[in-house]
């Protein structure tokens, strides 16, 4: 099996006058932490779009465990075992978090994303027991009946990761995980998504502002600035890195 569960390669994205992406070239170790760090405007988010479909770049290469990734539609490269974690939770606010988690549940089963699970009486009870043991693997075991829309920044993220998790994903993409939590979340946070790395088989590409979140979880760090990798290594010669540290602080040191 390839060491290298996604390559990336002379990947560039141009809207109008401006270049988002600058051949971008990336290699990302099976079952590690990769961070992508960069002010704001550098190009990741863009990045990560490319990787799921959302957008299409105008040349280069995305290739995930040997399949290319360029030309398919975001449900089939969810199929395939990349799950994202947005910005913002992407949840269903007026579904209980055992609902929310059934959703994703019934779509990696059937191949097909819908609302109507709940009508549905094949694999009921199988489906509801899997959601369950994933609410209890990120502690929201005891709120499983709660509307979703009443958790707390925090919860709502874990929440978020269940639904991805639930889907025995390859390659979790998470962007920004701890936006907006207090440290006492972001700690939390940080604290399940190195346990994930224990007890699954899956690599995970995180994108995020707080150093200390990036810093604590990351085998290799990539820096963007202007839409091109400027510096990648292992984490301390990342922090003494002159030209990080120009782009991404004016010169400070991380």
């Amino acid at each position: 099996m390839d060491d290298v569960i996604l390559r990336v390669a002379g990947i560039n994205k141009r809207f109008g006058g401006l270049q988002a992406l600058d051949d971008v070239n990336l290699e990302v170790q099976r079952n590690s932490v990769h961070a992508i760090i960069g002010p704001n405007g550098a190009g990741k988010s863009t990045l990560l779009n490319c990787f799921v479909g959302r957008l299409a770049p105008d040349s280069g290469t995305v290739m995930f465990d040997g399949t290319s990734l360029l030309g398919i539609k975001p449900h089939q490269i969810n199929q395939a075992g990349v799950a994202r974690v947005f910005q913002t939770p992407e949840i269903f606010e007026d579904e209980s978090l055992v609902e929310n988690v059934m959703i994703p549940a019934f779509a990696k089963r059937d191949g097909a994303f819908s609302l109507s699970f709940w009508s549905r009486v094949d694999g009921q009870k199988e489906i509801r027991d899997q959601a369950m043991a994933m609410l209890e693997d990120v502690g929201l075991a005891q709120k499983s009946e709660q509307h979703a829309g009443s958790l707390s920044r925090g919860d709502k993220r874990r929440l978020e990761l269940a639904m991805c998790l639930v889907q025995d994903p390859k390659l979790l993409l998470l962007d920004e995980p701890t936006a907006g939590m207090s440290r006492a979340d972001t700690n939390t946070t940080i604290d399940l998504l190195k346990r994930i790395g224990n007890d699954r088989n899956v690599t995970k590409i995180v994108i995020e502002h707080d150093m200390h979140v990036v810093f604590s979880l990351a085998d290799k760090i990539s820096v963007l600035a202007q839409g091109t990798v400027i510096a990648e290594d292992v984490p301390d010669k990342i922090k003494g890195n002159p030209k990080v540290q120009e782009a991404y602080l004016g010169g400070a040191h991380l």
